[in-house]
Parts: C-alpha cells; structure tokens; sequence
C-alpha cells in the first residue's frame, strides 16, 4: 500500500501523514467546487442557446443545491460504514459522469437530471462534513486550520476553474467549459486510489498532536442521523446555528456564486470580467477561511460570526450601488471574498461545543443541510426574480439585510467553558 509506505518514510522525517490526507482531500474540494461553481459561468450561453429561462435554469442548481445539502446529515455515517476513500471515489465517479453526460443534452429535463441529481448527490457526499470528519479524524492540534484549509478549497476551486471556464466558454462554447472540470476529476480520483487513508490507526498512526494511536470509530447506528436530529432539535443553540448558516448559503452558493455573472450581464459587465472578479473573491476567501480557522482556536467564535455577517451584508447592500465599475466590484470582491466561507470554522467549533465532540459530526450536517436549503431558496428566488421583476436588486437587498440579522443572533448563543488543556492543544 502506496499510502502506507509513504507514511512510513514522512515519519523517519518527522512529518506526519495526515498533511498528506490533508492535500488529497483538499485537492478533491478544489475539482468538486469548481463542478458546483460552473452553471454560475454558464447560465447565458444557456439561455442563449436552447432560449431556457433564467428560472428554468435555477430550478435545476436549487434542486442541486438543496441534494447537496440533504446528503450532508448522512454523509458522516457513510463514510464512518464504507470508508473515506470509497465515499471520495463514488462521489468522484458521480460528479464526472453528470458532467460528462451532459455533453449531450439539449432539454431543460436533462440538465435537471444530470446536474440537479447526479452533481448534487456526488458533490454531497464531498460537502463541508467531510473536511469536518476529516478534520476531527486526523487532527487534535491545528483542527481549526486544517478544517479551515478544507473550506477554503472551495475558494480555490472558484478561483482556478471559473475564468478558465468563462475563457473556454467565450471562444469555443459552454461544452468546452466543462473539459477542465472533466480532467480535474480523473486527476482528484488517482490521488485519492494512491494516496488516501481512511483514519490514522490504519496506518499504525495517531491523530496529529496525540501520541497514541485512537481505536476506529464504531459503525454508528442505523438511523442514527435522525435519532440525532430528535436530540437537538430542542436546543436553541441548534436553532439559531441552523438559521444563520441558512442565511449564509442564502447570501453565498444560493446567490452571488450562482447569479453574479448573470447580474453582471445585465450591466454591461463581460463574462470574462464577471468571472475573474469571482476568482478574486476566491483569493480573498482563500485567505479569509485560513485565517479564520487560525482565529477560531484563539477567539470567541461568536464574535468572528458577527464580524463576518456583518460585513458580508455591508457589502451585499454596498454592490447594486456600486455601478458595477472595475474598482466598485473590486471593492465588493475583497470584502465580500474575505468572509465568504470563513464562517465555517467558527460554525463547526460552536456546534462541538454545544453538543459535544460525538454528536458535532452530525449536528453540523443538519445545520449544513440548512445552509444548502437557504443556498436553493436564493438560486431559485434570484432567478425568480430575474424573470418576472427583470431585476436580481430585491435579492441583493434581501441578502445583505438577513445578513445583518444572523451577526445579531449570533450573540443568543450561550457561551460555554471551554478545558483550557484542549484550548492549548488545539492551538499548538
């Protein structure tokens, strides 16, 4: 075993295998989040070539993101049943097929098919719960940076794919567009097939930051996850984490990662232009989501929430006012970008402290599935929008305005000791 022996080899070096799981499970959230990103590229063409409608076209990504979500309570329990790599891998062949089958199509049905089901059930089961697993499996020191370098793979993933996609698109059509994704897919498998491991103690080994090798998970329980759910529900904790991260997919895959280059269309702003300006915001978000993580083992997570709602909202009610010039939608892409997934570090760490580091895989797909329910409400709400208002404004402003409710209820959640000890590690 590839995986094995390298470990082998790290460790006379003194580095640790679980970077190296850490790299392939990044890489994997950089393809996947270029395959969710791309209708945001090529809506238009769409429109232009079959005459489907702006709503027509939402439908299919908010059935897509609303799948996505509804895999994330179970995806934990899959991955604890079959594996890491095998999850990885199925997800992998579903995500490539949709693309690759959609080549072919030419009826609205279709496009619901392949890239509402297929893509939404294959990038599911790669959603935030797996860098949550991931991040809780392999690591005990530096869990806040390795989940935020996951999260922020679906920066990167925006910020390398989307203007090549939007370049692709503009000078051999939207068919053309896909081909990066398509390659970026095989290459995410063959890592995945040499490289990965499904936890520690499978190569003899110790999460980061501990010295003994932990036991394998037991296989949780069938219906588990809504046995979970029964448990929680009757938190307010669970309730106010479950409504802000609503709004935050309201305000981010729901809106701005589906409908900005479709906005910027409909001020005279190129698709090229639309595009690189996204990728910006990826390399803001990059930053912004490490950084966090970094700040989520130190700070009140509450008060980074705040600060993050906040000034996404600021800058969601800053953009229709901004006239879409080049230093307008810089402006917005740098304080838009920084936050735009850093909410995510904080989110995991407040739903483990509220219940518990058995309990917070789970909990936290429930409260992810209601940020893919809100990531859906606003992909068909904008496009909605569009088609009977002509306008995407209303959306902006409903965004930025609830954006600014979830930075006050932020501060309803109770803030409960923390063991110094874990704190320490955590930090190291």
């Amino acid at each position: 075993m590839l995986a094995g022996r390298l470990a082998r080899r790290l460790s006379r070096l003194g580095l640790h295998y679980s970077w190296v799981v850490l790299a392939v499970v990044f890489a994997l959230s950089v393809v996947t989040a270029g395959a969710m990103a791309l209708p945001g590229v090529l809506i238009p063409p769409l429109e232009r070539q079959f005459g489907w409608s702006a709503e027509d076209i939402s439908a299919a990504v908010a059935l897509r993101l609303l799948i996505y979500g509804l895999m994330a309570p179970f995806a934990a329990s899959l991955i604890d049943r079959i594996g890491l790599t095998r999850v990885m891998v199925g997800a992998v062949a579903l995500i490539g097929a949709g693309l690759a089958l959609s080549l072919a199509m030419n009826q609205v049905w279709q496009l619901t098919l392949l890239w509402g089901v297929m893509v939404g059930v294959g990038a599911g089961l790669t959603a935030l719960v797996l860098g949550a697993v991931v991040a809780t499996r392999w690591f005990t020191a530096r869990r806040g940076l390795a989940l935020g370098v996951l999260t922020a793979g679906s920066a990167a993933g925006q910020l390398v794919f989307l203007p090549l996609a939007a370049w692709l698109e503009r000078g051999w059509g939207w068919r053309a567009a896909l081909c990066p994704t398509l390659a970026g897919l095989i290459a995410a498998a063959a890592l995945i097939a040499l490289l990965m491991a499904d936890s520690p103690a499978d190569l003899g080994l110790a999460p980061y930051g501990e010295s003994a090798a932990a036991p394998p998970a037991p296989a949780p329980r069938r219906g588990g996850e809504l046995r979970t759910l029964g448990e929680i529900a009757g938190s307010g904790a669970f309730w106010i984490l479950a409504t802000t991260f609503f709004i935050c997919g309201f305000s981010t895959n729901g809106l701005i990662q589906t409908h900005f280059v479709a906005l910027c269309s409909d001020f005279d702003v190129g698709s090229l232009t639309a595009a690189s300006t996204l990728a910006l915001m990826g390399a803001f978000d990059f930053a912004g989501t490490i950084g966090s993580g970094w700040l989520s083992d130190r700070y009140d997570n509450r008060a980074l929430l705040f600060v993050y709602y906040g000034l996404r909202g600021l800058s969601l009610l800053y953009l229709p006012g901004s006239s879409f010039s080049i230093y307008g939608l810089s402006l917005f892409a740098t304080f838009y970008g920084l936050d735009w997934v850093a909410t995510v570090p904080p989110t995991v760490r407040l739903t483990a402290e509220a219940f518990g580091r058995d309990r917070a895989g789970a909990a936290f797909g429930w409260i992810y599935a209601a940020h893919m329910a809100g990531a859906a409400t606003a992909a068909y709400g904008a496009g909605y929008s569009r088609s009977v208002l002509q306008s995407y404004l209303p959306a902006l402003y409903a965004a930025g305005a609830l954006c600014l409710v979830a930075a006050a209820l932020v501060w309803l959640i109770e803030k409960r000791p923390v063991d110094a000890a874990a704190s320490a590690r955590a930090a190291a």
